[in-house]
């Protein structure tokens, strides 16, 4: 779940967060940031969902980190596949109580017969990076070691995450990758994936930069929120100017428009021009353009060794060229890719495949290729 955010005045972050307001979409403008967190937090975590019958629902520990197992009760004839998932929220909200994440999980539970794990990691802007990355390595690990208690094969284990938790997804698949002494993942799927923190100004950013659920502001704002715990320098980052022109020269061939095929700019993109990197900007927000944070900036070595890939975009989502040079960079790297886009979609739609007179039909559609895909496994 997203929720839209529009500074009125710049949220510079810090202890007392209460000194600068911002004005959110469904929330009066008069609150503060801090207080505002803590009311989505609440509203997200504030209706319970309703029992399923098909399922047995535990929390338990895996490691130090809380989590909430869905496992079907009907027979299996042998050990099912799992899925680890990270839920979205842009690393500052969301849990494993939230309703809006029970949805997908139960209905890739139910219907592609799989054990799915739902991670409550640490939130920032309380727990900065690497702190909830730490967590879903730490869980994902511990359940790889102990799949078989759960009834799944260790050789079936997939990581999924929708936004944020697309960006935790792919960086647990990424470091994961050269452990020798784990089961390999089977696959990752990632649904509107955050996966760079380089360029706020690709054609998506420029066409889709006011489209709910996740504005271009916004989105620049939960980064600093999980990177550096407050929003400072957040107008050097909307301009790229954070990043020195020597590694932004070395990302070009990775992170470019140039390689946004050109019916994704149809809808208008104007390159923009970046202002120079001073050394303290940079040397304050370094961890926005590494690849320890951002799978898109891993080298091609890393890429090789990942597992099959389901990648999900929207066409009104500011993340859509993130998924669409994933892709690119996968594919060239000889990974196996299915992706699927969503022409209508925005981001967040698959959160409400399933949500009464909210539903929308494009969500399902994009629920069921995941499903799908984790049915063929």
């Amino acid at each position: 779940m997203s929720f839209a955010l529009q500074t009125s005045e710049r949220y510079q972050g810090g202890e007392d967060c209460s000194s600068k307001h911002t004005d959110m979409t469904f929330l009066p403008p008069n609150l503060y940031i801090c207080p505002q967190l803590k009311f989505m937090r609440l509203l997200s975590n504030g209706r319970k969902p309703g029992k399923d019958p098909t399922l047995f629902i535990r929390d338990v520990k895996l490691a130090h980190v809380s989590a909430r197992i869905y496992q079907p009760k009907t027979p299996s004839a042998g050990r099912r596949k799992g899925i680890v998932y990270f839920h979205g929220g842009g690393w500052v909200i969301g849990s494993i109580r939230e309703f809006l994440y029970r949805g997908p999980q139960t209905f890739s539970t139910g219907e592609s017969e799989s054990v799915v794990v739902s991670v409550d990691y640490r939130l920032a802007p309380e727990h900065i990076f690497p702190a909830p990355l730490n967590d879903c390595l730490a869980a994902t690990t511990h359940f790889l070691e102990t799949a078989e208690d759960y009834g799944v094969d260790r050789a079936r284990v997939i990581v999924a995450g929708d936004s944020a938790g697309g960006n935790l997804a792919a960086m647990v698949a990424h470091t994961l990758a050269s452990r020798p002494d784990l089961p390999k993942l089977r696959a990752q799927v990632l649904i509107y994936p955050v996966l760079q923190a380089v360029d706020f100004n690709l054609p998506s950013y420029q066409q889709n930069r006011a489209v709910p659920l996740l504005y271009r502001e916004q989105a620049a704002f939960y980064v600093l929120q999980y990177l550096k715990g407050n929003a400072a320098l957040l107008e050097e980052v909307l301009e790229s100017s954070h990043v020195p022109v020597e590694l932004r020269l070395h990302y070009r061939k990775w992170l470019s428009a140039d390689h946004i095929p050109e019916e994704f700019k149809a809808r208008g993109f104007k390159p923009p021009v970046v202002a120079a990197c001073g050394d303290e900007v940079h040397e304050a927000l370094k961890n926005l353009s590494c690849s320890e944070s951002f799978p898109l900036l891993a080298e091609d070595a890393v890429l090789r060794l990942l597992p099959e890939t389901f990648l999900l975009t929207c066409e009104y989502d500011v993340l859509r060229d993130d998924g669409l040079l994933y892709k690119k960079r996968l594919e060239e790297n000889g990974r196996a890719v299915t992706w699927f886009h969503i022409a209508n979609g925005f981001h967040g739609v698959i959160s409400f495949f399933d949500s009464g007179w909210f539903s929308f039909p494009s969500g399902k559609k994009g629920m069921t290729e995941i499903v799908n895909f984790i049915k063929r496994l």
